[in-house]
C-alpha cells in the first residue's frame, strides 16, 4: 500500500514540475513564488489566507499568479489594476472557476450563477430582467419583501427582550432573509432546512476542485450527499 501512495505521489510530482515548467515557458505570466509539487501553493493557506497573500504580495509584487493545485490562480492587489480586471478586461475575467459544487448544484454549469459568459448567461440575464427585476415585478413583489423584513426586526427585537445584550449573526440573518424573499417569489412558499444545507453545500471547496486527478475519489462524501 505504501508503495503504491508513493508510486502516485511521484506520478503527480513529475506531472505538476511538467506543466508548471511548460506553461511557463509558452506563456507571459506575471510573477509566480516557488511551488510544492502537486500542491503548489495551497500550503501559504493553511492559517490566515489573507495575511499569507499580503506577505506574498509584498515579496513579488501586485500581480502575482499562484497555483492552488493544477488550478491556476491570478492575485491582484493593486487598486489600479483591479480597476483594469473588471472595467477595460471585465468580459475576460466574467467566468467563474468551475467546481464540484458548481456541477451539480449549477446543474452542470447551466444557472445564472454558475453558467460562463455567452449567448446562454445572456439569455438567463435578459430573463431574469424582464421575469423579477422589472419595475412591474418589483411593484408585485413588494409585499413580500416587506413580509420578510418585519419577521427578521422581530427577530432582532426577540433577542433584546428585558434588556439583555447577546451577539446576534447578521450574516445568518440576512442570508435567510435574501433566500426567504427568493424562494417566495420563484416558488410561493418560503425555504426549509433541507434548502438551507443545500445552499450552504455551494461553498464547499472539494479536492478534486484542486487536483482533478482525484475526481474519484469522495474524500468527504459530497458527491454521494
Amino acid at each position: 500500500m505504501e508503495i503504491l501512495w508513493c508510486s502516485l505521489l511521484l506520478i503527480f510530482s513529475i506531472f505538476f514540475i511538467l506543466k508548471h515548467l511548460s506553461s511557463q515557458n509558452s506563456r507571459n505570466l506575471p510573477p509566480t513564488p516557488p511551488a510544492l509539487p502537486v500542491l503548489g501553493h495551497l500550503h501559504h493557506l493553511k492559517t490566515s489566507p489573507h495575511r499569507a497573500l499580503q506577505a506574498l504580495s509584498k515579496n513579488y509584487g501586485p500581480i502575482i499568479y499562484l497555483y492552488f493545485g493544477c488550478r491556476g490562480i491570478l492575485h491582484v492587489s493593486s487598486p489600479s489594476a483591479v480597476e483594469q480586471c473588471f472595467t477595460k478586461n471585465d468580459n475576460i475575467f466574467a467566468n467563474r472557476p468551475e467546481s464540484l459544487a458548481s456541477k451539480i448544484l449549477g446543474y452542470n454549469h447551466t444557472t445564472l450563477g454558475f453558467s460562463p459568459y455567452g449567448d446562454h448567461w445572456r439569455f438567463l440575464r435578459r430573463l431574469t430582467t424582464v421575469k423579477i427585476f422589472s419595475s412591474a415585478s418589483l411593484q408585485r413583489f413588494a409585499s413580500i419583501r416587506t413580509e420578510e423584513t418585519r419577521f427578521l426586526v422581530e427577530k432582532l427585537l426577540q433577542g433584546s427582550v428585558n434588556g439583555t445584550w447577546r451577539k446576534v449573526n447578521l450574516k445568518s440573518l440576512f442570508s435567510e432573509l435574501v433566500y426567504n424573499v427568493m424562494m417566495m417569489m420563484v416558488t410561493g412558499k418560503l425555504w426549509s432546512m433541507e434548502d438551507y444545507e443545500i445552499f450552504g453545500a455551494g461553498n464547499i471547496m472539494d479536492i478534486c476542485d484542486y487536483i482533478p486527478l482525484l475526481r474519484w475519489w469522495d474524500s468527504e462524501g459530497w458527491k454521494r450527499n
